[in-house]
């Protein structure tokens, strides 16, 4: 059914001023970060705890799931655009995401760790059930916003406020209860505590479906066989996925290999096929990705060695230390009206940074969040317990960095690439994310050192922590000394948004995930 001809989003009803359906959108999506953010929590501890992998070792295991969870939104935003459809797609990423979440609570015994024990296949395989889900999954649950209203509706931003908020709280729940619980009682307590949260809201996003009112559905008439091809390649992902998350290094690899062709090409057609204008503006888009590579790299030490440091060596009062992450979610329910209202207010003074400023700025603040842990550890004394202040206070700079050069991202990627490159400009943004997070798990690996003592294990995450810390400043500080030089090649004064439908479905609603969106070329209104 072609879009125009759907009933207003309204016509279910409203609640709040919206159509219904975004609050059965909200609760899905919210039990869907509850899951995701309860189980990355415990990840890390699960690796060096239960299945021994040293700190090296399970540093590397977690970068390369991260990468991999940032690579397939672009598979499943193609196969949802083309053929799938968004609820169709939403519902079977739903599906997987529910099995992983439920293996991940199949254990194995403890003392074996990962030598020898059958087990360990099951936990590979909820890995990838969990990665090809969020694929599917967050590529397009944002775009069924944007469909419930039209593009004029002034209702959008509200909306995806609303969504948003769900994202953050059940990041912050899923954290605070699955990270207790799982410590506190057990691995499969709180692995199955998410797999119970990834199943509601599985559930509420079948029995609520009928709210959407035909949106996100296939955009061409899909026959039986078609659609389970998609499921099957679907479930080959899984398959690629096993292999790869074991194989770390094959991930690095393509990672490498694939993001220098994308790259590669990408300079190619600006070079030989654009005109001046969009050429800069190709090479503008170019420096933010790269820059983002290295914020990517720092900022998701939160779940891996940042989590380990505050488990060992943070005087934490006997809170578990996963519960910790759920603060970042915290801040950012918190920050984000705070810094949409100082945008708004200093461009309407003029006085709003530009987007590479911003970029700057986010690299600086993340690099600063390393120091002052640094500076607070050294401040009692390298054999005194850290302060549980400077947790908070690495995690408020994270998040104001965060806020600085996140949102705008993907914002960026579109307003600069010409209409028939949006879809390749994602997919490097994707790779640079997947990049990023694949970095985080290579310094995450030089902060391990087991067998060297508790002090001295201190002592060689802090000097990582500190070199880290004063290269991010170093380089976003070079950023924000050109930063006028890339304003200029990206022509602001030129730029045309005449929003004629050639945007990046659910670009409005990527918040501050960048796997969120997917990558959706609109070639129809919503």
């Amino acid at each position: 059914m072609a879009s125009a001809q759907l009933p207003h989003g309204d016509s279910a009803g409203t609640f709040l001023g919206h159509p219904k359906g975004l609050f059965m959108l909200f609760f899905a999506e919210m039990w869907e970060r509850f899951s995701y953010y309860g189980m990355r929590a415990l990840l890390i501890f699960y690796l060096t705890k239960h299945w021994l992998f040293s700190d090296a070792e399970a540093g590397v295991i977690y970068g390369a799931y991260t990468a991999l969870v940032y690579i397939t939104p672009v598979v499943g935003g193609y196969l949802a655009d083309r053929y799938l459809g968004q609820r169709k797609a939403v519902q079977f990423g739903a599906v997987l995401l529910t099995l992983g979440h439920l293996f991940m609570a199949f254990e194995g015994e403890a003392a074996v760790g990962h030598t020898g024990n059958p087990m360990i296949n099951v936990f590979w395989l909820a890995l990838a059930l969990i990665i090809v889900g969020s694929g599917f999954l967050k590529a397009n649950i944002s775009v069924i916003v944007g469909q419930l209203y039209p593009r004029t509706d002034v209702r959008r931003d509200g909306a995806y406020t609303i969504f948003y908020m769900g994202i953050n709280l059940g990041a912050a729940l899923g954290s605070l209860l699955c990270g207790y619980i799982g410590e506190t009682y057990g691995w499969a307590y709180g692995f199955g505590l998410a797999g119970i949260g990834m199943l509601a809201g599985l559930i509420v996003f079948v029995v609520g479906r009928g709210l959407l009112l035909g949106r996100g559905e296939p955009p061409a008439p899909l026959a039986k066989g078609r659609e389970w091809t998609m499921y099957a390649i679907g479930v080959g992902l899984v398959a690629l996925c096993w292999v790869l998350v074991q194989n770390q290094a094959v991930v690095g690899t393509l990672l490498g290999v694939f993001g220098g062709l994308l790259v590669a090409y990408v300079i190619f057609v600006a070079v030989t096929k654009l005109a001046p204008e969009e050429r800069d503006r190709i090479f503008a888009a170019l420096f933010l990705i790269i820059t983002s590579i290295i914020f990517w790299a720092l900022f998701e030490q939160a779940g891996s060695s940042l989590n380990l440091f505050t488990d060992r060596h943070v005087d934490r009062g006997g809170v578990p230390a996963s519960v910790f992450q759920s603060v970042n979610a915290i801040y950012i329910i918190l920050l984000a009206p705070v810094f949409a209202t100082l945008w708004t207010v200093l461009g309407r003074k003029g006085l709003e940074p530009s987007t590479p400023f911003k970029f700057g700025l986010g690299i600086v603040q993340v690099g600063l969040g390393f120091l002052v842990l640094v500076w607070g550890a050294a401040s009692v004394g390298v054999d005194v317990p850290t302060p549980v202040i400077y947790i908070f206070l690495i995690y408020l700079l994270h998040t104001t960095g965060e806020l600085c050069l996140s949102p705008v991202g993907l914002s960026a990627m579109n307003r600069l690439a010409p209409a028939h490159m949006a879809s390749l400009i994602m997919g490097v943004w994707f790779f640079a994310s997947a990049t990023g997070n694949f970095a985080a798990g290579l310094i995450a690996s030089a902060t391990g050192a087991e067998g060297v003592g508790e002090e001295a294990g201190k002592e060689v995450v802090l000097g990582v922590y500190s070199t880290v810390g004063w290269v991010a400043v170093g380089v976003g500080v070079a950023v924000l000394v050109i930063s006028p030089l890339i304003k200029k090649l990206m022509h602001l004064d030129t730029l045309r948004d005449d929003n004629v439908g050639d945007d990046l479905e659910g670009q409005a609603g990527a918040g501050l995930e960048s796997q969120e969106a997917g990558v959706h070329p609109a070639t129809r209104p919503n």
